[in-house]
């Protein structure tokens, strides 16, 4: 078992472990520590804890100190000069006529290099922006492009929820999000209905996937025959996945059609995982028939 705590160097980024060696560290503490990119200020979202060598990416660097006032200064320092470099940019952009957006400026701790994210549809050649920019500011520059889901992610908003949005101020990484899951939970397919800020599938389609699938695993599918508990057969309309009711058209004594719901409990049916199987089998036998077919006439 190795000691590490957890940090975060942008909000709602990347935790990224480190040791905090022979020094007490709490969480909400901002620490000084080495990284890749250099010398970093960050602060502690994770106290020191136990964990396995294998839940490790090595090496596994130690924490160079606790930040200072000092430090804290420099820091708020950086984030001013960030807003300055911000606007040069800008007008380095349009000197240039480049097709791109600026959507943020950030400064490594030391001052070593500057890197500005933006997007832009295509690529862009912007070799002349990052001399005029390396000829401002006397230190290294990276311009470094990335997607409409980061841009979000970086600049925020409100949700069709009436919340910031998800990606802005917790969620670390991106899920992926599919079709399926808003099929599974019966939203509306409509793109704008379920799409965020960003315009692409909401995260928080992820968040109830496994409740849904669990629940949706207990009902019959729409359309499905069902036996109720009258013993009259039936044909599924509509189903209310969290009520876990249905809404069955059966076919009374008279052969009158009428329109009950049921919950689940008061329904037999076949389960719809075994329904997945028998299809799965189907199609496996229709392959197998098929393949003796074409051996056959080979022969």
């Amino acid at each position: 078992m190795v000691t590490i705590i957890g940090v975060r160097f942008r909000k709602a980024g990347k935790v990224y472990y480190f040791s905090p060696g022979k020094l007490k560290i709490e969480k909400g503490a901002n620490v000084i520590v080495e990284t890749a990119r250099g010398i970093e200020y960050g602060k502690v979202v994770l106290g020191p804890r136990e964990v396995k060598k294998s839940e490790i990416v090595q090496p596994l660097k130690s924490v160079m100190r606790l930040a200072t006032k000092a430090d804290d200064e420099k820091e708020k320092k950086n984030k001013e000069k960030e807003m300055k470099a911000f606007q040069i940019c800008l007008e380095k952009i349009q000197k240039h006529q480049l097709n791109m957006k600026l959507v943020d400026t950030e400064y490594t701790f030391d001052n070593n290099k500057i890197l500005f994210y933006f997007t832009a549809d295509g690529r862009i050649d912007f070799r002349e922006l990052v001399k005029d920019l390396a000829a401002v500011f006397k230190t290294r520059i990276e311009l470094r492009q990335i997607g409409v889901r980061d841009e979000t992610k970086i600049l925020g908003g409100i949700g069709i929820c009436g919340r910031p949005l998800c990606c802005h101020t917790y969620l670390a990484d991106f899920a992926p999000v599919s079709i399926k899951m808003a099929k599974e939970q019966n939203l509306s397919l409509n793109p704008t209905k379920i799409s965020g800020v960003c315009g692409r599938l909401m995260c928080c389609l992820k968040n109830e996937e496994e409740a849904y699938e669990e629940l949706n695993n207990k009902l019959p599918g729409v359309g499905d025959i069902v036996t109720t508990v009258e013993g009259f057969k039936g044909e599924v309309q509509n189903i209310s996945v969290l009520k876990q009711l249905v809404k069955v058209i059966v076919t009374l004594e008279n052969d009158e059609k009428e329109v009950r719901e049921y919950h689940v409990k008061d329904l037999k049916f076949k389960p719809r995982k075994k329904r997945e199987k028998v299809a799965m089998d189907t199609e496996l036998k229709e392959l197998e028939r098929l393949e003796q077919s074409e051996k056959s006439n080979l022969e």
